[in-house]
């Protein structure tokens, strides 16, 4: 069940992947938590940082781990604007977050609940919460402003 606090640092998220559609990436914000506290935030950047890896999530992993001095990030929550894809579930099991709180689901490739399920899945050595839905309207109305402006 979403908290207040979750709604906040989703509010957050939305900012960054407003800061990211402004700059011509796919509007993707995320903010990862530690006892209440950012320790990394990321918008996508894979364009201009000729990156493919330069998602949103990875990127507040990466300041995360930083700021952590570690690698493992255990009793995190990240809190990310779009459903990630398997690249970043990855990175997120790598990492060994604690919690992922999503806005929008990525029906296209989703791979934590719309397409893959990999927050469900049972061989993982790691087990991350899963609450999706925070904020969900507005997340999937920047993404769709976004693609429509393109067209």
């Amino acid at each position: 069940m979403a908290t207040p606090r979750d709604y906040g640092f989703m509010r957050r998220a939305l900012e960054l992947a407003e800061i990211a559609g402004a700059r011509g990436e796919v509007p993707v914000g995320a903010v990862l938590v530690f006892e209440g506290e950012v320790i990394g935030e990321g918008s996508n950047r894979p364009i201009g940082n000729c990156d493919p890896s330069a998602h949103a999530e990875v990127i507040a992993l990466r300041r995360g781990a930083e700021r952590m001095r570690n690698y493992r990030l255990p009793q995190t929550t990240l809190y990310v604007t779009i459903e990630p894809c398997t690249m970043c579930f990855g990175a997120m099991i790598h990492a060994r977050v604690g919690r992922l709180v999503y806005g929008a689901s990525e029906p296209r490739a989703g791979a934590v609940e719309s397409r893959l399920q990999l927050g469900a899945s049972d061989f993982y050595n790691h087990k991350i919460s899963v609450e999706g839905g925070v904020l969900a309207e507005e997340a999937a109305a920047l993404v769709r402003e976004f693609f429509a402006d393109r067209r």
